[in-house]
């Protein structure tokens, strides 16, 4: 039961996390939520280490697992959020839903390769739907290219985004998987301070080799820096519960859980966003049918793998 709610407030986080980038990006650049919510986690996670007294178990990592957490970090969270918030800026939280959706499929993908599964005909199905979405309502695009406030959407740079950023998502739990080693809740939370740190690491690297001053970065929009701090807090808070809950509970209950963000995303942009998204029945039938193609592909996955224990 605790894993299933830290993995429902997470899903919850996520998308309010999404909800509050897009009203960043409408004013300020992607580049300055990036500077600025990576960073931001790092700390965060530092006083969530202090407070469950396993700063120590830093030291009993092996260097496999540090270097699995960084390349997870540096992947999800600058890579793929990077992608994602381009997306977003882009598409807005709703339409890029369906389409960061994907990064089960690149998962799936990796699986089929690497273990040799076979694609059979419910699986095939189960993708199909969950192409179906993001597909469906790019055809609809005609009709769904600007908002009330008169935000204009670029479907086609968007979509490029969200499927590079699906690929970073679709991937990252690979090396966190490889990164894991006595597992439990503690290692889990440790995991996710190294994938942070690594992450903003690289980012003031590219700070740096790019000659920008700190001081440009936050003073380029400083309404979009109210956004963004929210943005970051929030991220934090998702990648939290999603390691806690992965602490106390198998991915199999933690994994479809973690898939209703798609479903918060929509009640959230309604809620706060409604004048910057395009939310009507169209959008509502892609994001349905992503939605069904990823619980499809999870049940069967699950079913297979307890039927094969």
């Amino acid at each position: 039961m605790l894993g299933s709610i830290l993995a429902l407030i997470s899903a919850m986080m996520f998308a309010l996390n999404t909800t509050t980038l897009r009203r960043g990006v409408l004013s300020a650049p992607v580049h300055q939520a990036i500077a600025i919510t990576v960073p931001l986690g790092m700390p965060l996670f530092f006083i969530i280490l202090l407070l469950f007294d396993c700063f120590d178990l830093i030291l009993d990592l092996s260097i496999r697992s540090i270097s699995f957490f960084s390349i997870a970090g540096i992947v999800h969270l600058v890579i793929g959020r990077y992608c994602n918030y381009k997306s977003t800026q882009l598409l807005g939280a709703t339409q890029s839903g369906p389409i960061t959706q994907l990064a089960l499929l690149i998962s799936l993908l990796l699986a089929l390769t690497l273990l040799n599964e076979e694609l059979n005909l419910f699986l095939f199905i189960g993708i199909f739907l969950v192409f179906g979405g993001p597909i469906f309502i790019f055809f609809a695009r005609k009709n769904n290219s600007k908002t009330k406030s008169g935000v204009i959407m670029d479907y086609k740079k968007g979509y490029i985004w969200g499927i590079l950023c699906a690929m970073a998502f679709g991937s990252s739990p690979f090396f966190i998987k490889l990164g894991l080693e006595s597992g439990g809740l503690k290692h889990n939370i440790v995991g996710g301070f190294v994938a942070y740190f690594a992450a903003t690491v690289l980012v003031f690297i590219i700070i740096i080799l790019t000659k920008t001053k700190l001081r440009e970065i936050y003073a380029i929009n400083n309404q979009g820096v109210k956004w963004f701090i929210l943005t970051g807090f929030l991220g934090f808070l998702s990648h939290l519960f999603r390691y806690m809950a992965l602490g106390v509970a198998p991915i199999t209950v933690v994994e479809p859980i973690q898939r209703t963000t798609i479903i918060f995303r929509v009640i959230f942009g309604w809620a706060l966003n409604r004048q910057h998204e395009i939310i009507n029945l169209t959008i509502l039938f892609g994001v349905l049918l992503s939605a069904v193609g990823v619980y499809f592909i999870i049940c069967l996955l699950y079913t297979s793998d307890a039927a094969d224990e």
